[in-house]
Formats: C-alpha cells, structure tokens, sequence
C-alpha cells in the first residue's frame, strides 16, 4: 500500500511540475531534471553495454527536447515512462545511424527489391549492436578512440586530431583501418542492416 501511494504522490508531484514547465518554469524544468537525468543515464548506460558517451548524449538530448515540447507534453501520463521512451528512441536512432555508416549504397539498390518486412526489429538491433559493440573491442586502443570520437559522437577530423594531438592525416588513416575492419566483420550482417534500415519505424 506505501509503495501504490508513494507512486500516486510521485505522479501528482510529477503532475504540478509539469503544468507549471508548460508554462515556462525553468526552476521546475531543472527539479525534473535532478529527479530522472541519472535514471536516464543508468538506463541507456545498461541497453548500449556501458557506452557512456551515448549515454551522455542521449540524456542532454531528452532534456532539450523535454524543454523544446514543454507546452504539448501529456501530464496526465506518467512522466517517468515518457522520459524512458524518448531515451530508447534517441538511442535506437543513434544505433540506425550507426549502422548505416557500415552500408554500401550500391547494395542497398541492388537488394532493396528483395528485402522482408516482418522483422522483430528491437531484437535484431540488440544482435546487431552488441556485435557491433564486440568488434569495436576488438579494435587497437588508439584506433579505437578515434573511431568511437568519429563515428559515434560525430566529431570532426580537425576536432579529433587536436583532442588526441595527432595530424589529421593520422586520424583519417586510423578511420580507414577501422572502417575496413567493421565492414569486413559485419558483412555477415549487411542484408538484416538492410532490411532493419528499410523498414524501421522510429520516429
């Protein structure tokens, strides 16, 4: 019973809060953000595998769209279920985004005519991104920090290079090696890419 009135406490708090952030509260908009920004964390912290930069990123990003859709968000629904949705949805686009740094545009026309529909979409993308988590292990330490600065929080060349005080040229090279050494691995995988990226919903 304490914890069913604890829970109708939370979301009535959650409730008021939210009515006054419609109306521009920022001081409300930061008490939501102490409450579920470190729920959020742990919980993109767990489904990507410990990937704390995604993590990181994903949070900031709920948060700015949370406050850019304050006016139109639902509050009689609960909060904490919407604040988790937009995280998991942030992140499977992130992983789609990911995953299609890994296409061949070439295959992807030549095959589109042959591809499924019915596919169990957040299962496949779990396979995917852990094989996918698996091989960038598996890259050289030095590479590996390259390749997570570019292709996963989307740095540019120059940034990196002057990060990781290296040439340009340098970065570009371990781009490449790394680039090789993802598709060469996951071209097992590219058809199920294919269709993932084709028919996938996420808005």
């Amino acid at each position: 019973m304490k914890d069913t009135n604890a829970m109708k406490s939370e979301i009535i708090n959650d409730r008021i809060l939210l009515e006054r952030l419609k109306k521009g509260d920022a001081a409300c908009f930061e008490i939501l953000y102490s409450k579920y920004s470190g729920k959020l964390y742990n919980y993109i912290l767990s489904i990507s595998k410990g990937d704390f930069y995604v993590a990181e990123e994903i949070v900031q990003n709920v948060f700015i769209k949370i406050w850019e859709i304050r006016q139109h968000i639902d509050t009689e629904g609960s909060f904490s279920s919407f604040v988790f949705t937009v995280g998991k949805n942030l992140y499977l686009n992130v992983l789609k985004s990911r995953l299609q740094g890994f296409l061949y545009h070439d295959y992807v026309m030549e095959h589109a005519s042959e591809l499924e529909n019915s596919v169990e979409q957040e299962v496949e993308f779990k396979m995917l991104e852990e094989q996918i988590n698996t091989l960038i292990e598996q890259l050289p330490p030095a590479r590996r920090k390259v390749y997570i600065l570019s292709r996963i929080k989307h740095l540019p060349n120059r940034e990196i290079a002057e990060m990781l005080q290296i040439s340009e040229n340098t970065v570009e090279s371990q781009l490449t090696k790394a680039t090789q050494f993802m598709r060469k691995n996951l071209m097992p995988y590219y058809k199920l890419i294919t269709i993932l990226l084709l028919s996938s919903t996420i808005c």
